[in-house]
């Protein structure tokens, strides 16, 4: 497979990811003379060949609507197709490492860099839902932290466009998703929304703070069965030190009921605003979530009070 030209453009290098739908590969950009990210999938391993030909359309109808979701903390689609039996997303490279690996660099993590990297994912799906688009997958793999600490999410190439034509990428039925980041609603089947989103972002804060998803087991129906039914643990009971504010608000994104949730993705930015890093702190090492903002990439439009202009 290196060496394989895609669309007569895209040299695949090196193998960085793959699962049970595909495999990610950096790949050089022949015309334009630039590193790319490339995503290849298999629509036969997705939904049957039956179904191959259409999911081809829709896959590339969807990542025309991802292609418009422009901001500095998610990662920006280049091109789109299908070549051969594969289907591909060429995306921007994004240096860094992912929030995971990042986790476990860092571990126990600084409570202030848990804030000031939700702050930013709030930014993030603040954009995406107001395509309207939920990503449905948000977790740490699927965010990278650059060396100077802004985050950038991955993967929306194969979220859920908000559109009741819309196909899923799976069999019919099967969710999308990560079991340990999947909200209540999405495990089941059911209907998605921004809400889902904030849940899994609540998963991602928990574990940030926690060293843990709130969820865990041996079984997917196991893990499954605990996002249900299941109280998360309370954060404090694990960290003391973190404020109760704090603790509240991850209860209130991880709540069973979507409308139990906070309203959207801005309303949870500004209920974080006031946790974020002081600014003019020195920073704490290298790839510091904390270090370049203070009011790190607010969604649009922000609506949380600005500082005074200098005289």
């Amino acid at each position: 497979m290196n060496g394989r030209v895609i669309a007569a453009r895209y040299e695949l290098s090196t193998l960085i990811g793959q699962g049970g739908m595909g495999q990610v590969w950096t790949a050089y950009d022949q015309r334009l003379d630039r590193r790319v990210a490339v995503k290849l999938l298999r629509p036969d391993r997705m939904a049957g060949t039956s179904a191959a030909e259409d999911l081809r359309r829709r896959f590339v109808r969807e990542c025309r609507v991802t292609a418009q979701v422009d901001h500095p903390g998610l990662v920006t689609v280049h091109d789109a197709g299908s070549d051969g039996d594969d289907l591909y997303l060429v995306m921007q490279y994004v240096e860094g490492c992912d929030l995971a690996d990042h986790l476990a660099e860092h571990e126990p993590y600084p409570w202030r860099w848990a804030v000031a990297v939700a702050a930013q994912l709030c930014g993030v799906l603040a954009a995406v839902h107001a395509v309207p688009i939920v990503h449905r997958d948000l977790k740490p793999r699927n965010v990278m932290v650059r060396p100077d600490g802004t985050v950038v999410v991955l993967d929306l190439g194969v979220a859920s466009v908000v559109d009741a034509d819309t196909t899923r990428l799976t069999h019919t039925g099967s969710p999308i998703g990560s079991p340990a980041y999947m909200a209540p609603e999405q495990a089941m089947g059911g209907a998605v929304g921004p809400a889902t989103d904030l849940y899994a972002l609540g998963v991602v804060l928990h574990e940030l703070l926690g060293g843990e998803t709130p969820f865990a087991g041996s079984t997917v129906l196991g893990v499954l069965h605990r996002h249900l039914y299941e109280a998360p643990r309370p954060l404090r009971s694990l960290r003391p030190e973190l404020p109760e504010s704090l603790e509240s608000l991850v209860l209130r994104l991880l709540a069973k009921d979507p409308r139990h949730r906070p309203p959207g993705a801005q309303a949870v930015y500004e209920q974080l605003v006031p946790l974020l890093p002081t600014p003019g702190g020195s920073p704490a090492g290298p790839l510091d979530p904390a270090r370049p903002f203070l009011r790190p990439h607010a969604p649009w439009p922000d609506t949380a009070a600005l500082p005074p202009p200098r005289p």
